[in-house]
């Protein structure tokens, strides 16, 4: 049987099969420190991942917008206006 996961705080997790919950205060401990492990994205990083996302976004809005008139128009050929 394999070894019990550990975090990089050395936290060790519920025992498998042991018969008992995890403890609340093991999944406080895991959190805080998954928490220590973020890194806080520098002012530019920030400006630079908000105008991709923005673009992407817009990209996919005009991409769905074409298909939308494409499919419009089908549909008026099919149906007829």
């Amino acid at each position: 049987m394999a070894n019990p996961a550990h975090d990089t705080e050395g936290v060790a997790r519920s025992q498998p099969g042991s018969g008992l919950p995890p403890r609340p205060a093991n999944f406080v401990e895991q959190v805080l420190a998954e928490l220590r492990k973020v890194v806080q994205p520098t002012r530019q990083e920030l400006i630079t991942y908000t105008v991709v996302v923005f673009v992407f976004v817009c990209a996919i809005m005009g991409f769905i917008f074409g298909l939308d008139q494409i499919f419009k128009w089908l549909m008026g050929l099919v149906f007829g206006n």
